[in-house]
């Protein structure tokens, strides 16, 4: 599969910012409280109610979320992988990084229609997923996760966007070829994916597209164009 062929050839330090894509959030929203997705969609059928106790355990440490849980799960053996490992602790902290539901106004009015927000307090990096997202298939959500957990400090660049949106484009495209029933489902999630894998595949599995629009999103405007680790893409 060609896809599969993808590899990304370098693993660096990376920054801890906002993920903003000109899409925004139309599910149904919840208080961000855990386990309150609506339903199993887009589950693979190997998560049977005993496997998704052992997978839950598995990242208890990380969320109480289910299908964050089964997402994390998913991005085993994958180009996804790093991410998963710098998620569980492998990063610049050290630590798990916490990943949970939650309404981005309460942090800023300004994020109410982002995907996505890494942050830190202190020591602890958190990755905030948009409440409307709350019932995104695990893939849809595995893709995100593995842009997001990229950003590790306060540094940010275009070239860093730029890779962390190839990323997610690419665990995306992997996703799809691995579990073509459980993406093939109408979710606002899915379709932010479905949009960077046709900017991925346009740019015959590069970064030439993302890049462009990475360069013009306004969100991005005030970046420089290296960070620390990125320094040429």
């Amino acid at each position: 599969m060609r896809i599969c062929k993808f590899i990304f050839c370098y693993l660096a330090l990376v920054s801890l910012v906002f993920t903003f894509f000109p899409l925004e959030c139309y599910a149904k929203k919840n208080d961000g409280a855990p386990n309150m997705v609506a339903s199993r969609i887009g589950y693979p059928k190997k998560y049977t109610d005993e496997y998704l106790s052992l997978v839950k355990k598995e990242y208890k440490k990380v969320t109480k979320e289910e299908n964050i849980a089964v997402a994390l799960d998913m991005m085993k053996d994958t180009n996804a992988d790093f991410s998963r490992t710098s998620i569980l602790g492998y990063n610049l902290t050290e630590k798990p990084v916490k990943i949970m539901f939650k309404d981005l106004s309460t942090i800023n009015e300004q994020y109410a229609s982002f995907d996505a927000l890494g942050w830190k307090k202190g020591s602890r990096l958190y990755i905030y997923i948009n409440n409307c997202h709350y019932d995104a298939p695990p893939a849809a959500l595995a893709a995100l996760l593995a842009h997001e957990a990229l950003h590790q400090d306060e540094y940010n660049s275009l070239a860093e966007e730029t890779y962390a949106w190839t990323m997610e484009a690419a665990v995306w495209c992997e996703m799809c070829e691995l579990y073509p029933k459980e993406t093939n489902v109408s979710h606002p999630l899915a379709t932010r994916e479905n949009t960077l894998k046709k900017l991925f595949i346009k740019g015959r599995y590069s970064n030439k597209y993302i890049k462009k629009s990475v360069h013009s999103n306004t969100g991005y405007k005030d970046l420089p164009q290296t960070s620390p680790g990125f320094e040429d893409l």
